[in-house]
Parts: C-alpha cells; structure tokens; sequence
C-alpha cells in the first residue's frame, strides 16, 4: 500500500508527552500508515479523557417550529412504502448532520393526516410513542399473516407507548384531525454497534384491526397496578403492557407532591416529583436500550443540578420555565424538546402556573439510554452544587 492509498496518517508532532521528532521517528511512523496502525502515545488524549466529551451538544427545538414544519409536511409528503412514515428526525448540531438526538438516541415528530394509514412493518429497534397533544390514532402491534388481529392501542395526551423491537406495527388516523407525536428510538445505537435488520409487512391491516377500542388487549391484561396475569407465563424482551395513560402518571406525580406538602416525603428532592416507566412483568425498564421517566416540578423549585454519563432527551409536556445544561439556558414551554449530553450537567427551575399547565407545575418527559451503561457498569451520576 502506497502512503497515498492508505487512510492512516500519523503525523510527527513536537509537543510535551511526545517522541522527539527524528527522521528515525518519521521513518516508524511511515512503517506505522503502511501496515494500518496507529500509536496509543498520539491518540490517548481523544480516546481516554479525563471525562467524558460528548461529540453531542446541548440543543433546544421549539415545538412550535417543530408543529409547524411537519403541518406543511402533511399536506405535500405523502404516506407510504418506501418512506414508512412522515417523521421528521432531530439533528443535533454537533453530529455532523445524521439524523441523531445523541450519539444513541434518535427523536423525531411524527405527523398522520385524517383518514391516512402508516403502513406495517417491523424493526429491531426499540421504540417508543409519546403523545404531547392531540388523540385520535390508534397504533396496532403484532397481527401479520396468520397470526390473530393486531391489538389496536389508542394515543391520547399524555400517554406513553413502548414498542420492543421486531414487533410488527402500523398506525391508523381514524378521526378527521391530523395528530403529532414524539417517537423515540435507539436508531443511533443499533447503528453504530451495527446490529439493526428491517422488514416490511403487510401494505394494509385488516378490517378487524381498523377498530377504536378505549383500551386496547394489552392494558386490560396488564394495565392493573402491582397485579401480574396468571395466564402469562415468559414474555419477550420490552414492556407487555403497550400503553402507560396519562391519568395514571399525573396522579402518581401529584400524590408525590401532595405527600410531601404533608410532611411525609414522596419526592426525590424537595418539590421535584418523578417517576420510571416499569416493565409490569419483571419490574425492569420498559425496554432494553431505553428508560422512559416523568418529572413534576412544582412552581418556584429549582432541582440540583446533575451529571450523568449516558445521554437523554427531554420534552416539555406541560409549564413553563428554564432549564440550564452545561453553560446553556434556555426559557422553555409546552412541547419544546432539548438534549442533555453525555456528563453535561443539568438543572430546571419551574415557573409553571395555572395559566399554562394544568398541574401548575413543570411537566417534563425524560428518555435515556441508561439501561446500556447500567448493563456495562459504565453508569455514574454526580450532583455537581
């Protein structure tokens, strides 16, 4: 291989911790491009940091620029096979432009017009459905071929849809009102560890399937607090349980709070309520790569600021007020959408009330990829006052 052919280039640099540059130090290093290899002594300081060095950057999407967007693209981008789905990826400027949240987690807003169907099919990324506003499609999981008609799991405001992976799906707009939502993937972690296979279904769900139930197969079975179905013995990887309803979250938020106005505790730190999205069969994570969380933060409680190694995205489902992470600040409102790098310290400060929240608090959806850093024991949390 010629110096010019090969895609190593190991430059002689004069600099503290270094070789003295010496013909003889050049001559090794043209020995090192030809053969592919690079010397740790040039590349420790990139590949092993005192800490972490998110490629990612703090970013803030508005989610009224965000409605915006994906409204004129419901009117000239259709829906169908081959793009699967009118959604519209975040991109966060510090990933040279992939369609990437972080590093391992991809957001998107999805829009369905009335009457329109996103078509089958199936993925081994794991995923995720939260509703900021609007109701009126239902998602159907599993049912292709000859298997039984997939369960038809409605989306309102507030509610949280976990989807393990290579499970089939499709969504159905049965109303006369277009609908956006929020999808959360693993798409960039599959991606980078190379693991990821896609399959079409069916280009149309059946008859049965076109149905609006209140509650779908899945809640009736496991949609019952503290009480697991004997019937059910092994279940797959990922939540059985599809659909986690707002009502539920709100009151377990405002019941932490109200524990705490009297004197008995309840919430992680004082007006900052939160709760995890659990596997009802194992108490896990409701998906493998993804943890989903809600956090009520009362008006006028700022929560301590926190670091953690691992990466996550927020939206803002209810209130108003301001989130700092790293030296970022930003004044936020319903709907809008930010990233918190891998050890970027972060911290909100509530200044929700009862003319833009209907809690009077600062609602906000949290996801991360922690269970992969708690499953490699790379998981760290420090509070940084």
């Amino acid at each position: 291989m010629s110096t010019t052919d090969t895609p190593v280039h190991v430059p002689a640099v004069a600099a503290p911790n270094q070789p003295e540059v010496t013909p003889a130090l050049e001559e090794l290093y043209r020995g090192f491009e030809q053969e592919l290899l690079v010397p740790l002594w040039t590349q420790i300081g990139d590949l092993m940091p005192e800490r972490p060095n998110s490629h990612a950057a703090p970013h803030l999407w508005r989610w009224q620029n965000l409605r915006r967007l994906a409204e004129q693209a419901g009117e000239i981008v259709p829906v169908g096979r081959g793009g699967e789905r009118r959604a519209i990826a975040l991109a966060n400027p510090g990933l040279g432009g992939r369609p990437f949240a972080t590093p391992t987690l991809w957001a998107a807003i999805q829009y369905l017009m009335p009457g329109e169907d996103a078509p089958e099919h199936r993925h081994t990324q794991h995923a995720f459905r939260f509703v900021v506003e609007g109701s009126g499609v239902w998602t159907v999981v599993g049912g292709t071929g000859d298997t039984p008609a997939g369960d038809a799991v409605p989306m309102r405001r507030g509610d949280f849809l976990p989807q393990a992976g290579w499970n089939w799906h499709a969504h159905h707009n049965a109303t006369t009102e277009p609908m956006a939502w929020i999808d959360g993937l693993d798409i960039p972690f599959q991606y980078l560890v190379e693991s990821q296979f896609f399959q079409f279904g069916r280009e149309q769900i059946s008859e049965a399937e076109r149905i609006t139930p209140e509650r779908s197969r899945s809640e009736r079975l496991w949609g019952h607090p503290g009480l697991r179905p004997l019937s059910v013995g092994d279940v797959g990887p990922g939540s059985p349980l599809l659909a986690y309803k707002w009502e539920h979250t709100d009151a377990a938020l405002s019941d932490q709070l109200l524990l705490e106005r009297q004197g008995y505790g309840g919430t992680v730190e004082p007006g900052h309520a939160a709760v995890r999205f659990t596997n009802p069969h194992n108490g896990s994570d409701v998906l493998p790569t993804l943890r989903a969380e809600f956090h009520r933060i009362a008006r006028g409680a700022q929560t301590a600021p926190v670091r953690e190694t691992g990466s996550s995205v927020y939206q803002v489902f209810d209130g108003s007020g301001t989130v700092r992470v790293g030296d970022a600040s930003w004044s936020v409102t319903r709907g809008d959408l930010f990233v918190v790098p891998s050890w970027e310290p972060f911290s909100a400060t509530s200044e929700a009330g009862r003319t833009d929240s209907d809690s009077g608090a600062l609602d906000l959806f949290r996801f991360s990829d922690a269970p992969v850093f708690e499953a490699l024991r790379l998981d760290r949390q420090e509070i940084t006052r």
